[in-house]
């Protein structure tokens, strides 16, 4: 009896620790989304998603030319980070066991820690300094060499938990390697790869030194994705930073704004991990 009740003991001091342990992990997120919220809910009206900022000295306006620019910049980093980041992530699973693929996930591994910064400097030299044009394909492109290492690997370690009785009753009835793999195993895996990439968009949706160095900004509506756009982030830094009050109260809004495009984007990672029906 002594024993069962020091077990019980036992289990309800660990359980309310790791109760605490959450609480400790949530009092941070809770505490910058109400503070966020808080400050930028005010400012956070139809303007500010309709009209250009006004000029300094005025009151009023928005952000919808950083929106849309924001929206831009992360489309084109899909277009390019996401079916590279898979292909490598399929090549490493199905196709690896080289000495090259090895190389390939160390340098998937190693680019992961890389701040944000080197590889907005790296794009900035071989993107902008060339065409000497700030744009937002540069920005895209930045962006998508961060997310690529969260895809490849994402996709990588999604294929590998695929169970191979599955490879191996395609390839039983004949059907090629490359047919198996893009019809039964990326279909399977298709949800978690899903996952994985929103979670890689929601990661440099909020990056800020990339696009200083490659997007830069604008005062108005860009000319297309070969020149200068502006974007949520780089907004923010800028506002934040000036003298003025009304453009305080812009940039938190705009953080606001962002924070809430973050919690789409990881939300929708949840769903996604939740319909893990399999392809039919």
């Amino acid at each position: 009896m002594a024993s069962y009740t020091q077990r019980k003991l036992v289990d309800r001091i660990v359980t309310g620790l790791c109760i605490c342990a959450a609480l400790l992990a949530i009092i941070p997120l809770g505490s910058v989304l109400f503070y966020v919220t808080k400050q930028g809910i005010g400012a956070v009206n139809w303007d500010f998603f309709t009209k250009l900022p006004k000029p300094v000295g005025e009151t009023g306006g928005g952000m919808a030319h950083a929106i849309v620019g924001t929206l831009t910049i992360l489309g084109i980093a899909c277009l390019i980070g996401v079916p590279t980041g898979i292909l490598g992530g399929i090549y490493l699973a199905e196709f690896g066991g080289t000495r090259f693929s090895k190389i390939v996930r160390f340098s998937a591994d190693v680019l992961t820690g890389v701040p944000s910064i080197v590889i907005g400097i790296f794009v900035y030299v071989i993107i902008v300094v060339p065409t000497k044009q700030f744009s937002a394909m540069a920005g895209g492109v930045a962006l998508a060499i961060l997310m690529l290492p969260t895809v490849v690997r994402t996709t990588d370690e999604l294929l590998r938990l695929v169970p191979d009785a599955l490879r191996e009753g395609a390839l039983a009835l004949g059907v090629p390697k490359w047919r198996a793999t893009v019809s039964i195993v990326l279909r399977t895996a298709a949800p978690g790869i899903a996952t994985g990439v929103m979670l890689a968009v929601a990661r440099v949706a909020g990056e800020t030194a990339p696009l200083l160095f490659t997007a830069f900004g604008n005062l108005g509506w860009s000319d297309g994705i070969g020149s200068p756009t502006a974007s949520l982030p780089v907004q923010i830094f800028n506002y934040s930073v000036s003298p003025y009050a009304d453009w305080h109260r812009q940039a938190w809004a705009a953080a606001l704004v962002l924070v809430a495009l973050v919690l789409f984007f990881n939300l929708l990672a949840r769903l996604l991990v939740r319909d893990r029906s399999p392809a039919r």
